[in-house]
């Protein structure tokens, strides 16, 4: 995974090993194409737009299913997206047992059963009091299209609010015909064991996923904030959040590299992040925060954002290791 100036979208969809490309602009439109392997994310970037390009090391075929599936594999992943109209599915929570009910049937006929990530992005993220919030409700319906899945087989995620104004779910994701290895955070509770003040059903992803042995995929991060045990630290302290965030991160390299001690035990060439944050204000600050706590050779882009808890300022997530 790498990031690319919007200009080279065409010569990108035209490398055959070019799994997926991201498009990130709220607001005016990021460049455009119909081409199955790109989307389009309604995330308005800190400075000058940048695609985000998942490339492959085998030829890629892709194509649009009837139910409105885009898809492209390389014989060992699998990428595939969504766009769900909430009000064609009575709310965000019906939307979102739609598409992963949707998503999990097509994997076996693509031949790509095992989730490794999913990517969530949906509008106005914590709009709503109590159970109504739209998270929580989110929640809900991805439980209902999961089904009685083991929850130690669960992929790692991300879920972000989009602040754009549209009530389409986004989902895309990873999946592989090999299964992966889900890991948690020691510093955490896992996210499907958060107790009942969180919501009705609790989220449903492992924080970070190793492929199968043999892949040259990298560790693949969940979203990531300051929360310790289940709860949020920090909750008026964006600079803290991100010491928080960053030690949960090591954590999780460190449950890798238990596993896998090829892994280097810092970001540095071979990771790439996305930082999400919350107030757009904040952001020279989070910035220069970054600077001090990243390498130079670390490439990650900024995104004005909402956080699936109102007390959490900032979160990331992404890639480490070749």
């Amino acid at each position: 995974m790498d990031y690319a100036d919007p200009a080279r979208l065409p010569a990108l969809l035209a490398d055959p090993h070019v799994l997926a490309v991201f498009g990130f602009r709220a607001g005016d439109a990021a460049p455009p194409s119909d081409d199955p392997r790109y989307l389009q994310v309604g995330l308005q970037p800190d400075g000058e737009p940048q695609l985000e390009v998942w490339r492959s090391t085998g030829a890629v075929q892709c194509g649009r299913d009837a139910d409105g599936l885009a898809w492209a594999s390389d014989g060992a992943l699998m990428f595939g997206a969504l766009q769900i109209d909430e009000a064609r599915h009575g709310g965000i929570a019906g939307a979102a047992e739609h598409s992963y009910a949707q998503l999990l049937s097509a994997l076996p006929r693509h031949g790509y059963p095992h989730l490794l990530r999913i990517w969530n992005y949906l509008d106005a993220i914590i709009e709503g009091e109590g159970d109504d919030e739209r998270y929580r409700q989110f929640c809900i319906g991805r439980a209902r299209g999961l089904g009685d899945v083991d929850p130690g087989t669960l992929p790692a995620a991300t879920a972000i609010g989009r602040l754009d104004g549209v009530r389409v779910l986004q989902v895309y994701w990873l999946a592989a015909r090999a299964p992966g290895t889900p890991l948690e955070n020691p510093r955490q509770v896992s996210a499907w064991r958060y107790p009942r003040q969180y919501g009705p059903q609790s989220p449903s992803f492992a924080r970070a996923m190793l492929a199968a042995p043999g892949s040259t995929l990298p560790l693949l991060l969940s979203g990531t904030a300051s929360v310790v045990g289940h709860a949020t630290l920090h909750g008026e302290d964006t600079l803290r959040q991100l010491e928080e965030t960053f030690a949960n991160l090591d954590a999780l390299v460190g449950t890798a590299r238990a596993r896998l001690p090829a892994l280097p035990a810092r970001f540095g060439a071979g990771s790439r992040l996305k930082v999400y944050v919350r107030d757009a204000a904040e952001i020279p600050l989070v910035r220069q925060a970054l600077s001090r706590h990243l390498p130079p050779e670390v490439a990650y882009i900024v995104l004005h954002a909402a956080v699936c808890r109102r007390d959490l300022r900032v979160e990331i997530d992404g890639v480490h290791g070749a």
